[in-house]
């Protein structure tokens, strides 16, 4: 009796959290829609709009710009210190940058690596795409030949985007960020040919072709415009800018030098040679401490530098106009809310493909919630442990 009445109350607590998250979204919308001038609002089109990204927006208030000099003048403070530490114990004004050259190391391979992922993708899923297109229509069993067809693909598909990086990464023994490199643009393609794949196949099952008339399939330059442009949702096509802004390049080459001055200034003291000690629960509990606020800045500089600079950069450089790339995270005071807002280039392939694909099969949203979100955690994991050889898993979970 008391388990039911604790149960009770549990679905109460739940349904009033879930309540609060959707009316929290709704009064978000309602509130950007209400202060959004007319000339940004155009028309859909399949399903994108031409959009702002938030700390643009931000960056437009006096105050927010005040911090984002404040971070400047911190990173001209880190460079000020390199140079007078190396002068004062080398006696030379030499920035050396041999941490990035160790983590970028054996580009050669990654170079290669990439090509053959980026042509397989480019070539296969889509050929493979319009030869089942060609013969859909007029094969006696349709059935027989999605099926083949699909568990051909899905095989070459495991072999040449599930193995072959992962092979790459180990066998050459690549360093942390070009394993990293190779192992993001695999799940990147991966996740685009699926996405391809998942949006063209049901038009081609529900066009069927007059007499005479060729299968309707997606154009081959719409596809390639795909694979680059900052997006894992695939249209026919997009909403494009005017023109291009070229200050993105300079700005995530300047967060890459900013993590590279935080690493070596406030990281690397705490884990060199010269302060091994012996294993303790001391030397463990100061070893955390030390790199929370590193840790911190540098998971920040890695947000702005890669969901805000990089995505905008391969924006502008294609005129990609919806860039709609993340929300306001830092607002949310729910991890549900936070978890759909801090990347919505991933949270919308996840939905799309994830959450509603699952949701029609079992009709359960919690379930599927708790069962994507735990897919995604594993994914994230593996990421990090394929990226990193043992010990430098340590240093990061410390």
């Amino acid at each position: 009796m008391f388990l039911t009445v604790i149960l009770k109350k549990l679905k109460k607590l739940f349904l009033l959290c879930q309540v609060q998250d959707q009316l929290s979204d709704l009064l978000d919308k309602a509130l950007t829609e209400s202060v959004q001038p007319l000339t940004q609002l155009q028309p859909a089109i399949n399903g994108k709009t031409s959009k702002r990204f938030s700390s643009s927006e931000l960056f437009e208030i006096n105050h927010i710009r005040t911090i984002y000099h404040m971070f400047i003048a911190v990173l001209l403070i880190f460079c000020l210190s390199t140079l007078a530490v190396d002068y004062i114990d080398q006696g030379r004004l030499v920035l050396e940058f041999d941490l990035l050259s160790f983590a970028f190391g054996r580009l050669g391979t990654v170079t290669w690596a990439w090509v053959v992922m980026f042509v397989y993708t480019l070539l296969v899923p889509y050929f493979t795409l319009v030869f089942w297109g060609s013969l859909y229509h007029s094969f006696p069993s349709k059935l027989g030949l999605s099926l083949g067809t699909g568990l051909v693909l899905f095989a070459v598909q495991t072999c040449v985007l599930g193995l072959f990086p992962i092979y790459v990464a180990v066998h050459y023994q690549l360093p942390p960020a070009s394993r990293l490199i190779v192992i993001l643009e695999q799940i990147r393609f991966l996740m685009k040919s699926y996405s391809f794949m998942r949006e063209t196949a049901p038009v081609i099952m529900k066009n069927t072709p007059k007499e005479g008339e060729s299968p309707r399939s997606p154009t081959f330059s719409s596809y390639l415009y795909f694979l680059f442009c900052p997006t894992l949702i695939y249209r026919e096509s997009y909403p494009r800018n005017t023109h291009i802004r070229w200050k993105y390049v300079a700005v995530t080459l300047g967060c890459l030098f900013y993590a590279y001055f935080i690493l070596v200034r406030l990281c690397v003291p705490l884990f060199g040679p010269e302060t091994n000690q012996p294993f303790s629960k001391r030397t463990m509990v100061l070893s955390v401490f030390n790199s929370i606020l590193p840790g911190i800045m540098i998971l920040l500089l890695c947000f702005f530098a890669f969901l805000h600079c990089w995505l905008n950069l391969f924006g502008e450089l294609l005129r990609f106009a919806d860039r709609m790339f993340y929300k306001d995270w830092w607002n949310s005071t729910s991890f549900a809310n936070y978890y759909r807002t801090w990347n919505v280039v991933v949270h919308d392939w996840l939905f799309y493909y994830g959450y509603r694909d699952f949701l029609w099969v079992s009709r359960v949203p919690n379930t599927e919630k708790l069962r994507l979100h735990t897919i995604d955690q594993i994914e994230q994991n593996n990421n990090v442990i394929i990226s990193m050889s043992h010990d430098e898993v340590c240093i990061v979970v410390l």
